[in-house]
C-alpha cells in the first residue's frame, strides 16, 4: 500500500513538472528523463463550472486507451493547447489510481483527473476618480465589454493602457496611482466586475530646460529644436508643456540634428536628468558634448551613368568648403517625408529607376574636413505592368483610371504615384486617407512592377437642408447633390440605390426661399465630356424671383415689385499640361435676362423694363492641393478669371454722354432718367476681373495653417455709359444671404454682419480680402471629419478704382469649428469679433462678437 502510494505521488509530481515543459508538436509521444508507460484509462474533469467533462476532455484531444508517458511531451503538449484557449486561468492533471502490477511486462492503465479553474466572466466595469464625460470616453476606448474574458493580463494591460494615457497628457506620475482588481460578482458563479481607480495627480509642467557643455549653440536655439517638449510660457497656446518621456526621447534627437546643422558632426548627448521640483512641476537638464566644426571636403559621384556629375551636384547645393549640414546632406540624398522633395532619390525614382539605391559614405576625415562618395546603383529600368484598383464598390473603374497617372507600358516613376494618390482623393468619393497603392509582381529581371491601388469608398452624395437668419430674415434651403452620379443609367430602374451612381458625374437641384426672395437652380456637370480627355462640361440653369423690401425694415415687403432673372450657363474647363500638370483653362458662355415689374433701385431709374447679360469668361487656375479636399495639408491653389461682355458701345452708335438733350429720350422736353436708364442696360456691357490664392503649409504634425488672399474689381469699358448695376460685390458676414442670382459675388467676412463692410446698399466695384487660418484635426475618419481652427482676417470693400486702398480694410479674428459628414456636407460655427466699425455707420464702435453658422461651404 505504502509502495503504490508512493508511486502515485511521484506520478503526480511528475505530471506538474509536465505542465510547464512545451515543445514542438512531433509523431508519437517521447519520453522526458526517467518517464514510464501507461495506457490510459479513465478521465474525469474536476473544477469546470461552464462547460461539461465531455467538452473539456474534446479540448484535450485524450483517449481512453490511448499509450502515453509520465512524464512526455504528450501531457505537456496537452496543457499548452488548453492554455492557448485562453479559457482557463489554472490546468493541472492528476493521476486518480494506477491499474495493475508494475513488475509485470503488461503495461499498467491510469485513471486521469484534469482539474481546471475557468477565467471569469467580466460584468461590469466602475471607474471612480473622473469626470462623467471622462469615464464614458475612457470605457470605449478600453472596450470593456460585457462577457469578455477577465484574465490576469487583461486587468495589468488595462492598468497600463490607463497610465500610458495619463503620462502623455502631462500627468507623469499617474502610474503611481492607478489600481485596477477583480472582485466576484455575487449575482452569478463565475463572474467578476472590475473597479478601477484613477488619481491622476497634477498635470506635470516642465519649469525650466537647461543644457550643460554648449558653447557654440545657445540654450534657446536648442530648446528651439525640441518641438514636443517645452518650458512653462504663459503666451504658449498651441504646444503646452507637458513631458512625455517619448516624446522626450525624440526630441533630444532633435537637438543633436540642430549641432549637425550648424556643422558640428560628433555632437552628442551625453546625459538627461529629469529633477523634481514639486508635484506639478519639475526641471530638466541635459548635458551635451559638441565636437568640432566640420566642413564639406571632396564630393564624388561613384556609380551614375544615367546622370552627369554636373548635374547631380546642381540638384545636391553643396560645394567644397560649405559648412557641414547633416540633416540638409541626409534630406538631399533623399527626403521620405516629403514625397516631392528634389531629392537624389527621387531623381531616380522619378526617372525609371525603381531598384536604385543612393548611399553617401564618408571617405576621409582630414582635420575639420570631410570627403564623400556618394555611391550610386542605378539597376535597370522599370516600366509600370499592370494598374489595377480595389475596394471600389460603388465607383466605376473607369472614373478612377482616368484619375491615376499611372499607365501600362510607361516608366515607373514614384511621383506619379504619388500625383494619382493626389488626384483619386480629390475626387471626393474614396476615404482620402486610406488611398493606398500596393507595387506588386515586382521584377528585377525583366524590369516590370504592377501597381494596385486600393481604395475604400465614401459618400459622395450630399443633402443641403438648411435655416438661419440672412438676405432680410429666415432662410430656408432645401438641396441635394449627386457628386458620382451616372447619367447614362437615368432609364435603368435597376441603377437606383436610390439615384444611378458611379460615373463621377455632379447633379445638384436647389431651392431656396425667405420672405424676400425664391430662387431654384440645377446643374450638371461631366468631368470628362466625350469619357477620352480631361475636358470638363457644365451646364446649369437657374430662376429667381426678388421682392422689393425696405431697408429699414426688413419685414415690410411689397410683392407688387418683382425683380425676375432667368439664365443659363454652358462652360468647358480642359486641364493643361504645360506649365504643369495641375493647371487648367475654363472658359463659359452665360446669359441672364432680367425684368422689373414695378422694382425700383438706387442704380438705376426704369422699374419697369428688362436688361440682358450675355457674358464670356475665361479662368485660369492651377491646384495641387493634397491629398483630402476636405482637410488639405499641403499644396496651394490659385485662380484669375475675366469675366466680359461684348463692347457694344463700339459699334451700336448710342452717344451716352449725350442721352439727355436726345428728344427720344425725353419726356415732355425733359430727359427722362428711366428711359436713358433702359437705353444703357438694354445690354449690359462691363469686364470683371478675380484672383484667388490659398496656401497650406504644416508647421507641426498635424497643424496647418491656411493662407489666403482675393481681390475683384469690376470695370467699364465706356466710361460715359458707365458702370452697370450688377454684378458687384458684397463684403461682410457668412454668406447666407447669397441668394441672388444678378452676378453679385457675396464674399464671407467674418466678425461683421452680411454686406455690412459695403459702401452702398447695392454693392461696390472693388474689394480685397486677406487671411490666414490655422487648423487642427480632431478626427478624419470616414464618417464624420472633424476639425477645430483659429483665424485673423481682413477685408475692404470700395465703391470704385479711385477710392481702392489695399491697406484700408476691417480686421477681425476668432474662434471655430468644422464637421463635415458626407450625407450633409460642411458643417461649422464660427466666433468672431470685429476689431473696427463698418462703413457709414453712425457709431466709431467696433463691429464686436458675430456668431456664424457655416452650412454646405467652406471658408
Amino acid at each position: 500500500m505504502i509502495k503504490k502510494l508512493a508511486k502515485s505521488l511521484l506520478l503526480v509530481t511528475c505530471l506538474f513538472l509536465s505542465t510547464v515543459t512545451y515543445a514542438q508538436e512531433k509523431r508519437g509521444d517521447l519520453a522526458i528523463g526517467d518517464a514510464t508507460k501507461y495506457k490510459i484509462g479513465e478521465i474525469t474533469v474536476a473544477g469546470s463550472q461552464t462547460y461539461n467533462e465531455n467538452t473539456v476532455i474534446a479540448f484535450t484531444g485524450l483517449r481512453k486507451g490511448e499509450e502515453v508517458y509520465v512524464p512526455g511531451e504528450r501531457l505537456s503538449q496537452v496543457v499548452k493547447k488548453m492554455w492557448d484557449l485562453k479559457l482557463f486561468s489554472d490546468i493541472r492533471i492528476f493521476a486518480t489510481d494506477i491499474i495493475g502490477d508494475p513488475d509485470d511486462d503488461i503495461i499498467d492503465t491510469i485513471n486521469l483527473e484534469i482539474n481546471i479553474i475557468e477565467v471569469p466572466n467580466l460584468n461590469d466595469v466602475t471607474i471612480e476618480g473622473l469626470r462623467k464625460g471622462q469615464i464614458k470616453d475612457l470605457k470605449n476606448e478600453l472596450k470593456l465589454t460585457k462577457g469578455r474574458k477577465a484574465t490576469e493580463n487583461l486587468v495589468t494591460t488595462t492598468r497600463s493602457f490607463i497610465e500610458d494615457k495619463y503620462r502623455k497628457k502631462g500627468f507623469l506620475y499617474a502610474d503611481a496611482k492607478v489600481k485596477t482588481r477583480t472582485v466576484e460578482d455575487t449575482a452569478g458563479s463565475n463572474i467578476v466586475n472590475m473597479k478601477i481607480d484613477i488619481n491622476r495627480g497634477n498635470k506635470v509642467k516642465i519649469s525650466s530646460i537647461t543644457f550643460d557643455g554648449n558653447e557654440q549653440l545657445k540654450d534657446k536655439e536648442l530648446r528651439g529644436a525640441m518641438s514636443n517638449t517645452k518650458k512653462k510660457f504663459f503666451l504658449r497656446v498651441f504646444k503646452r508643456s507637458k513631458y512625455v518621456e517619448e516624446d522626450f526621447q525624440e526630441d533630444l534627437l532633435s537637438v543633436v540634428d540642430k549641432y549637425k546643422e550648424n556643422g558640428y558632426r560628433d555632437a552628442r548627448v551625453l546625459s538627461d536628468t529629469l529633477i523634481k521640483k514639486n508635484e506639478k512641476t519639475i526641471a530638466l537638464n541635459i548635458g551635451v558634448e559638441e565636437g568640432n566644426k566640420y566642413y564639406f571636403g571632396d564630393i564624388k559621384f561613384i556609380g551614375n551613368t544615367v546622370y552627369t556629375d554636373e548635374q547631380l551636384k546642381r540638384l545636391l547645393k553643396i560645394e567644397k568648403g560649405d559648412v557641414y549640414n547633416g540633416v540638409a546632406f541626409d534630406e538631399r540624398i533623399s527626403n521620405p517625408e516629403d514625397p516631392d522633395s528634389e531629392d537624389l532619390t527621387n531623381l531616380y525614382q522619378n526617372s525609371g529607376y525603381l531598384f536604385s539605391s543612393v548611399n553617401a559614405v564618408e571617405t576621409r576625415v582630414q582635420n575639420d574636413t570631410i570627403d564623400f562618395e556618394i555611391r550610386i546603383v542605378e539597376g535597370k529600368e522599370a516600366y509600370f505592368n499592370n494598374i489595377s484598383v480595389s475596394g471600389n464598390t460603388r465607383t466605376n473603374d473607369h472614373v478612377i483610371y482616368r484619375a491615376i497617372r499611372t499607365s501600362p507600358g510607361e516608366k515607373y516613376s514614384r511621383q506619379k504615384i504619388i500625383n494619382s494618390i493626389r488626384e483619386v482623393g480629390q475626387l471626393g468619393f474614396f476615404d482620402a486617407q486610406k488611398i493606398n497603392p500596393q507595387l506588386t509582381n515586382v521584377n528585377q529581371e525583366e524590369g516590370t512592377v504592377d501597381v494596385d491601388y486600393e481604395l475604400v469608398e465614401a459618400g459622395a452624395s450630399q443633402i443641403e437642408l438648411q435655416g438661419g437668419y440672412g438676405g432680410g430674415g429666415f432662410v430656408g434651403t432645401l438641396g441635394l447633390k449627386f457628386n458620382n452620379f451616372s447619367l447614362r443609367n437615368l432609364f435603368k430602374g435597376k441603377a437606383y440605390q436610390p439615384v444611378p451612381m458611379g460615373d463621377g458625374q455632379t447633379l445638384a437641384v436647389r431651392a431656396q426661399a425667405s420672405i424676400i426672395f425664391r430662387t431654384y437652380s440645377l446643374n450638371f456637370t461631366e468631368p470628362w465630356l466625350g469619357g477620352k480627355k480631361p475636358v470638363s462640361f457644365n451646364v446649369s440653369f437657374s430662376h429667381s424671383e426678388q421682392y422689393r423690401v425696405n431697408q429699414q425694415n426688413f419685414r415690410e415687403v411689397d410683392r407688387d415689385q418683382r425683380f425676375l432673372i432667368t439664365g443659363g450657363t454652358v462652360g468647358i474647363a480642359k486641364r493643361l499640361e504645360w506649365p504643369d500638370q495641375y493647371f487648367q483653362f475654363s472658359q463659359a458662355i452665360s446669359f441672364q435676362h432680367y425684368n422689373l415689374k414695378n422694382y425700383q433701385t438706387n442704380l438705376f431709374n426704369f422699374p419697369n423694363g428688362f436688361s440682358n447679360n450675355l457674358a464670356y469668361t475665361l479662368g485660369l487656375s492651377r491646384n495641387n492641393v493634397g491629398v483630402n479636399p476636405i482637410f488639405p495639408t499641403y499644396g496651394s491653389s490659385f485662380s484669375l478669371t475675366a469675366k466680359m461682355t461684348l463692347p457694344y458701345s463700339v459699334w451700336n452708335g448710342v452717344d451716352y454722354a449725350n442721352l439727355e438733350d436726345n428728344p427720344e429720350f425725353q419726356t415732355n422736353g425733359i430727359a427722362d432718367r428711366g428711359k436713358i436708364d433702359q437705353e444703357k442696360f438694354k445690354f449690359l456691357e462691363y469686364y470683371k476681373i478675380k484672383f484667388e490664392g490659398t496656401w497650406y503649409t504644416q508647421l507641426y504634425e498635424k497643424l496647418i495653417l491656411q493662407t489666403k488672399t482675393e481681390f475683384g474689381f469690376l470695370g467699364a469699358y465706356n466710361n460715359e455709359r458707365g458702370l452697370v448695376p450688377f454684378e458687384r460685390f458684397f463684403v461682410g458676414g457668412d454668406g447666407l444671404g447669397a441668394f441672388s442670382l444678378d452676378g453679385r459675388d457675396i464674399i464671407r467676412m467674418r466678425g461683421y454682419d452680411n454686406s455690412a463692410l459695403t459702401n452702398s446698399a447695392d454693392g461696390d466695384t472693388v474689394y480685397n480680402k486677406f487671411s490666414m487660418e490655422l487648423r487642427y484635426p480632431i478626427s478624419l475618419e470616414q464618417a464624420a471629419s472633424i476639425y477645430v481652427l483659429s483665424f485673423a482676417e481682413a477685408a475692404g470693400s470700395y465703391d470704385r478704382f479711385r477710392s481702392y486702398n489695399p491697406f484700408d480694410v476691417q480686421r477681425s479674428a476668432g474662434v471655430g469649428l468644422r464637421i463635415f459628414m458626407p450625407a450633409f456636407g460642411l458643417l461649422g460655427v464660427d466666433f468672431a469679433y470685429g476689431f473696427d466699425s463698418v462703413p457709414n455707420a453712425v457709431s466709431n464702435d467696433p463691429s464686436g462678437w458675430n456668431v456664424h453658422f457655416i452650412i454646405g461651404q467652406q471658408f
